[in-house]
């Protein structure tokens, strides 16, 4: 098959056409497969953003993302031809601008058109911000088979690559369960208190001891991050973190997971795709870890390790928007992938195993199935039944939103044949 036929079906549920060039750079370095991969994703003006976290960072394999506008064919404006010659300039500079780019980066192109060629592209246009689709590419041509989750604006703080390989390479429990993908690693985070002082990385603590100082205390300097969005992280239980001592090598589940929980983590790279329906900001991460977590993989907290993030100034005008679409789309998206996971565990005789505990948990908290959930002592089929009868006219609907459309064709058949 050819390269560019494999990759549109690969993703085909991008919302904007989106032209991939896998490896456009590729890393000289050698890469273990047992290795952690930094996966993310940048736009093109945040490459001193990038470049900051490659130099920082510097001990393992990176595969991004990076999204650059295409002029549209039929432009007759060559202002936008000359911005994109220009962002993949700058590109090419950025990878030169340090040997750590050779050693450790691979860079995948994702080009998508713009929509409106009278317009320069910014961070609030470049191709609607498919930023799940961004994240599928680097997770896909990463060359290890764990990755981490990250968001380029975070400073690796720790050594919590060093952790997690010292845990593959033993006969752990929970090596075994990164292994075989029904565990995942949360990185807690935080943030600055006052954005001036989250601007440099150079100043952010190294330490989780140093951390613990500037967290706590009648006036602290860091905070969990969002704070103000409480459902995005706190789950990962930010009293507890601080309370563990340094160098506890202390490792605990996450035992109030919720679905706005939105972590840094690390995991197999074999876990559920990110839906690529969700474009922009609010609930395209949480979508991703929702699937993830429903799919019967469990947090676990990494107590010695941290994140930071990097102050910068957001579009709020456009993440208001963006929210507010994405808001609708995972409402809906939470009862179809509850659909969809029931039922697979149901017909690979899962369902009172404890692969399923996790979507058992998650579905008896959304209305349309809780009763569904509830009947499961049943023959499912007949609670299928009852419930599907009910939406008849979101059948057809939903099957063409399926990522897994098979598996919605399977409990049409089942239900009315």
């Amino acid at each position: 098959m050819h390269e560019e036929t494999f990759l549109s079906k690969a993703f085909a549920h991008a919302l904007h056409p989106t032209e991939l060039i896998p490896f456009y750079y590729k890393a000289t370095g050698k890469v273990d497969p047992d290795d952690v991969t930094i996966t993310t994703l940048v736009t093109s003006n945040r490459f001193k953003v990038f470049k900051e976290l490659v130099e920082r960072y510097q001990v393992g394999p990176i595969s991004v993302t990076i999204h650059i506008p295409l002029p549209p064919t039929d432009s007759a404006d060559s202002s936008s031809t000359h911005q994109f010659i220009a962002a993949i300039k700058a590109l090419d500079a950025l990878y030169a601008s340090s040997p750590h780019f050779s050693t450790y980066v691979d860079v995948h192109l994702a080009l998508t058109p713009m929509p409106d060629a009278s317009r320069p592209p910014s961070e609030s246009t470049e191709g609607g911000r498919q930023f799940n689709v961004w994240r599928n590419v680097a997770r896909l041509f990463a060359r290890t088979d764990f990755v981490m989750m990250l968001d380029v604006d975070f400073a690796v703080c720790t050594d919590w690559r060093g952790d997690v390989r010292q845990a593959l390479a033993r006969p752990t429990a929970l090596g075994a369960r990164l292994r075989n993908g029904t565990a995942a690693l949360v990185v807690p985070v935080f943030e600055y208190t006052r954005q001036e002082d989250g601007v440099a990385q150079g100043t952010f603590p190294q330490d989780k001891e140093s951390l613990v100082r500037l967290a706590t205390g009648l006036r602290p300097k860091l905070a969990m991050f969002h704070a103000s969005w409480a459902p995005g992280h706190n789950s990962t239980d930010y009293k507890r973190y601080l309370a563990l001592p340094p160098g506890s090598h202390e490792v605990y589940e996450v035992t109030t997971y919720q679905s706005a929980y939105e972590p840094y983590v690390i995991m197999s790279k074999r876990v559920p795709w990110c839906d690529e329906r969700f474009t922009g900001y609010g609930a395209n991460k949480a979508a991703c870890l929702f699937e993830v977590y429903l799919s019967g993989v469990s947090y676990y907290v990494l107590a010695d390790h941290f994140l930071i993030h990097q102050s910068h100034k957001y579009e709020e005008e456009a993440r208001r928007e963006e929210r507010k679409y994405n808001r609708k789309l995972y409402a809906d998206f939470k009862e179809e992938a509850c659909l969809r996971y029931l039922y697979r565990f149901h017909t690979a005789g899962l369902l009172d195993t404890p692969i399923a505990r996790n979507a058992i948990e998650q579905c008896t908290r959304i209305k349309t199935v809780e009763r569904l959930a509830s009947e499961v002592s049943r023959p499912l089929y007949s609670a299928f039944s009852v419930w599907a009868h009910k939406r008849l006219s979101c059948w057809e609907s939903y099957c063409n939103r399926l990522s897994d459309f098979k598996s919605c064709q399977s409990i049409v058949h089942v239900l009315y044949n």
